[in-house]
């Protein structure tokens, strides 16, 4: 049998990881800081692990990421996966085109143009979604609603 896994906290952690209850922050950071404070106070893995309704796993994890990192150790790490090739200059571009030039563009002439003038290779399905996305000719991302649907 291991070693009990028990983390110390200095009185400026402790505080700090008390505070994040009420700051602006993902509740899981707060979960985690939970973790963290309870198995300052004694309270064992499998205790803590069944208080949250966790598995004993999901616990330890937080608690040797909190050796190794500390206070990093409670935010995630930027999502997997392929990021965005296009920027939102690129998007407002094509908008402008849209609104200026007096023809009109199906999606596969907007990933061309996009493609020509800006060096950005998009798919016309990725395209259409993604200005499908935004709902509204504008500066900002909007969800699509009924009522910002063109007709």
């Amino acid at each position: 049998m291991g070693a009990r896994l028990r983390v110390f906290l200095t009185r400026e952690q402790d505080k700090t990881l008390r505070n994040l209850r009420t700051e602006d922050v993902p509740q899981k950071v707060k979960d985690r800081a939970e973790v963290i404070r309870l198995s300052a106070n004694g309270w064992y893995v499998e205790k803590i692990a069944v208080h949250l309704n966790w598995t004993p796993q999901t616990v330890r994890e937080i608690l040797h990421k909190w050796k190794r990192l500390g206070m990093e150790g409670l935010w995630e790490l930027p999502g997997r996966g392929g990021k965005a090739r296009w920027k939102e200059e690129d998007i407002v571009f094509l908008e402008e085109c849209l609104k200026k030039e007096p023809r009109t563009y199906n999606s596969p002439q907007l990933a061309k143009k996009l493609y020509c003038d800006r060096l950005i290779k998009l798919s016309p399905d990725r395209l259409r979604r993604v200005l499908k996305k935004r709902g509204s000719i504008g500066s900002g991302q909007e969800k699509v609603i009924k009522e910002n649907k063109t007709p």
